[in-house]
C-alpha cells in the first residue's frame, strides 16, 4: 500500500527484454537504500517487487500483463520515474490509499500554466471515468492528486510547484501516456451496490 507521495525522482538505467516480460533496473538511491529482495517499490505508480539492489539501483521483473496495461513497457534508459516505498503503519497518510495496481493509462491533453501552479487535462478510458469525481482522488503516474473537474472521458488536476519540480508530471507534455489508478473505494462501492440489485 502506498500514499501517492513521491519520495524520489529516479531514472531508468536499463531495460532487458525477456520472452514474455522485462527486467527493469532503476536508479533511486533513497528508495533502494534499505530495500531488500522481495520488497515493493512503486515505479510511476506500479507496484514492483525488488529482485536485486546494488550501488543505489534496484532491479525488478515486469510481467507481460503489467507491460500491456501500464506505460512501463515504453520506458527507456534515461527516462525519469516517480519512486515510492510502501507505507508503514507508523507513517502519516499524506496522500490517499494507493495500491500500485494500475487500472489503465491516460494521455495528457493540455497544460494551462497559472501564476503558481498548472492545470493539466488528462484523457482516460470511458470505463474508468465513472470512478473519477471532482474533489476525489486519483493517482497519476503514482502521484496522489485531487480531481478539479471530471468529464465523460477526461479530468483535470492542479499541480503545485513541488509536484511540478519533484515528479515526472512537471515534464509530461501533451501526448504523454500516464498510468492511472482510480480510488479503490469507488470500485468496491460499485461492486457492493451491484450485488444488491
Amino acid at each position: 500500500m502506498f500514499t501517492g507521495i513521491v519520495e524520489e525522482l529516479g531514472d531508468v538505467v536499463a531495460v532487458e527484454q525477456l520472452a514474455d516480460a522485462a527486467r527493469l533496473t532503476v536508479r533511486g538511491p533513497e528508495v533502494s537504500a534499505d530495500a531488500r529482495h522481495g520488497d515493493s517499490i512503486a515505479v510511476n505508480g506500479v507496484c514492483l517487487t525488488v529482485v536485486t539492489t546494488a550501488d543505489g539501483t534496484f532491479t525488478a521483473d515486469v510481467m507481460r500483463e503489467t507491460l500491456q496495461r501500464t506505460g512501463l513497457g515504453a520506458l527507456r534508459p534515461g527516462d525519469p520515474v516517480n519512486l515510492e516505498r510502501p507505507l508503514t503503519l507508523s507513517a502519516r497518510l499524506g496522500g490517499h490509499l494507493v495500491q500500485g495496481h494500475v487500472d489503465g493509462t491516460g494521455t495528457v491533453l493540455q497544460r494551462t500554466p497559472g501564476e503558481h501552479w498548472e492545470v493539466v487535462r488528462v484523457a482516460l478510458p470511458a470505463e474508468l471515468a465513472r470512478y473519477v469525481v471532482p474533489k476525489g482522488s486519483i493517482a497519476v503516474d503514482g502521484v496522489s492528486l485531487t480531481v478539479v473537474e471530471a468529464g465523460p472521458d477526461w479530468f483535470t488536476v492542479s499541480l503545485i510547484p513541488t509536484t511540478l519540480a519533484l515528479t515526472t508530471l512537471g515534464r509530461a507534455a501533451p501526448g504523454t501516456t500516464v498510468n492511472l489508478e482510480v480510488d479503490v473505494l469507488a470500485k468496491y462501492v460499485e461492486r457492493l451496490l451491484g450485488a444488491r440489485r
